[in-house]
């Protein structure tokens, strides 16, 4: 667990952000823009992934296991958005949410292979 503490709290902030009451969230008229909750999704997800790329990074060797790895985030939200739509009174859940998710999570992943492709435990030795 202690490898993975950043990973948790984030994600413990994107479970309480999605399953708090609306009126719990702060609200203002500054931040009032269309669609920003679509954004705001993109980031956090943006964010989970590549704090769990850095907290994985030496073991990240390929792209298939930086995709394995992205299947984590991206079933998280999924789920997420299905127990907002089935467990929760006050909130929905929205496919355009999941795609949100799966975009910031798809930005963080072509971030990192675009700019520190993978670890080379070899050139260590050298």
């Amino acid at each position: 667990m202690k490898k993975n503490i950043y990973t948790i709290t984030v994600s413990l902030i994107i479970l309480y952000l999605s399953l708090a009451t609306p009126k719990s969230i702060i609200r203002t008229g500054v931040f009032d823009i269309p669609h920003l909750d679509k954004l705001a999704h993109f980031g956090l997800y943006f964010l989970l992934m590549f704090t769990m790329i850095l907290e994985h990074r030496k073991s990240l060797t390929d792209t298939r296991k930086l995709l394995l790895i992205s299947l984590i985030p991206l079933f998280f939200g999924i789920t997420i958005e299905f127990i907002q739509s089935f467990f929760t009174r006050n909130r929905t859940g929205e496919v355009l949410d999941a795609i949100a998710d799966a975009g910031g999570i798809a930005a963080a992943v072509l971030l990192w292979i675009f700019f520190r492709p993978y670890h080379h435990p070899e050139e260590e030795i050298r």
